[in-house]
C-alpha cells in the first residue's frame, strides 16, 4: 500500500486526501491550525458520500475515510510516506521552510510535491540536499473531480522522480502531464489566461456582453473541449486534419495575433462591471451554494465521461 502525506488540510489538501484514499492509499493528513485536520475529516466524509451518490465511488464512504488518519505534526505525516503533497498558502518563504523540514524528515526516496499554482519549484527547493526529489504537482480545483495534474520539474528534478510521480498519479486515477521546464503559470493557467484576457477585451470594447461571452464558452467551445483538446478539435474540423486546417485558417489566426484588440488589463473598469453583473445574477452570499452546484455538475460530467470511455 502506498502511503501519502498531505500537508495542509484546506480545500485542496482535503481533495487530494480523497484522490489518494479512494485509490487505496494510506493517507496521513496534517495541518498547523488546531483541529483543522479533524474538521477536514468531517468535510471529506460528506464529499465521499456525495461521490458515492453520484456513482463515482466504488467502496462505502466509511471504508475510504478509514484510510485517512490525522497526524499530529509534520513528522507524523511525512516520516513513512512514499509521496508527500504540500498544500500551503502561496508564500515562497513558507514553502521554503516547509520543504526544508520535509526534506529532513521524509525518507530519502520519498517524492516531495507542491500544489503551488504560480510559484516555480526552484524558488523554494534550490538549497535542499534532496532537491532532486522535489517538483510541483499543480492540480485543478477541485482535484478529486477534475483529474488533470501538471507535473512541473525544476532544473534539478530527476527523471526518475518525474516518472515515479507520473506513474503514481496515473495509478490513482489522475491525468498527469509533464511540464518539461519551468514557465510562469505552468500550462493550464497560461491557456486559461489567454482566453480570459481575450474575453475581457471583447467585453471591455463593447463586442459582447459578459453573459453572452460565458454562453460562447459554455455552449460552444466548452462542449467540444470537455472531451477533446484544441489540437484534436482542429484536426477534426478540416477534411485532411491539422495541416489542412492551418492552410485554411492559419492566415486568419496570424492576423489575430498580429493585430490584437487594444489591451485593457485587470484594473480596467470592465472588471467591476462584470462583477456587478455576476453579483446581480448570483449574490455573494450564494457563492458557496453555487460552488456546490458546480461540484455536482462536475460529478455528473465525470460519471458520463467514465461511462462513455468504457463504451469507447
Amino acid at each position: 500500500m502506498t502511503t501519502v502525506g498531505i500537508v495542509g488540510a484546506g480545500l485542496i489538501g482535503r481533495a487530494w486526501a480523497i484522490v489518494f484514499a479512494r485509490a487505496g492509499c494510506a493517507v496521513r493528513l496534517t495541518d498547523a491550525a488546531p483541529d483543522a485536520a479533524r474538521t477536514a475529516l468531517g468535510i471529506i466524509g460528506d464529499s465521499l458520500r456525495d461521490l458515492r451518490g453520484a456513482g463515482l465511488l466504488d467502496e462505502a464512504p466509511d471504508v475510504v475515510l478509514a484510510r485517512i488518519a490525522m497526524a499530529g505534526d509534520l513528522a507524523g505525516a511525512v516520516a513513512d510516506a512514499d509521496y508527500v503533497q504540500e498544500n500551503l498558502p502561496e508564500d515562497r518563504d513558507l514553502k521554503r521552510a516547509v520543504f526544508a523540514a520535509m526534506d529532513a524528515l521524509a525518507r530519502p526516496d520519498a517524492i516531495l510535491a507542491s500544489s503551488t499554482s504560480a510559484i516555480p519549484g526552484s524558488a523554494f527547493t534550490e538549497g535542499l540536499a534532496g532537491r532532486a526529489r522535489c517538483l510541483v504537482a499543480h492540480p485543478v480545483n477541485p482535484p478529486h473531480l477534475v483529474p488533470l495534474v501538471e507535473l512541473c520539474r525544476t532544473p534539478w528534478t530527476s527523471d526518475d522522480v518525474v516518472a515515479r510521480a507520473r506513474a503514481l498519479h496515473e495509478q490513482v486515477g489522475q491525468v498527469p502531464i509533464t511540464v518539461q521546464k519551468e514557465v510562469e503559470g505552468f500550462v493550464l493557467n497560461r491557456l486559461q489566461g489567454a482566453l480570459l484576457n481575450e474575453a475581457l477585451k471583447l467585453v471591455a470594447h463593447g463586442y459582447v456582453s459578459a453573459e453572452d461571452l460565458d454562453k460562447t464558452v459554455r455552449d460552444g467551445l466548452g462542449l467540444r473541449w470537455s472531451f477533446m483538446g484544441p489540437f484534436e478539435t482542429i484536426d477534426l474540423n478540416a477534411p485532411q486534419g491539422v495541416a489542412d486546417y492551418g492552410a485554411r485558417y492559419g492566415g486568419f489566426y496570424d492576423r489575430l495575433a498580429a493585430e490584437p484588440l487594444p489591451p485593457c488589463g485587470w484594473r480596467h473598469s470592465v472588471v467591476q462591471t462584470i462583477d456587478a453583473e455576476r453579483r446581480a445574477a448570483l449574490p455573494a452570499g450564494r457563492l458557496g451554494e453555487r460552488q456546490a452546484w458546480r461540484d455536482r455538475r462536475l460529478m455528473a460530467l465525470v460519471a458520463h465521461k467514465k461511462a462513455a470511455a468504457a463504451k469507447d
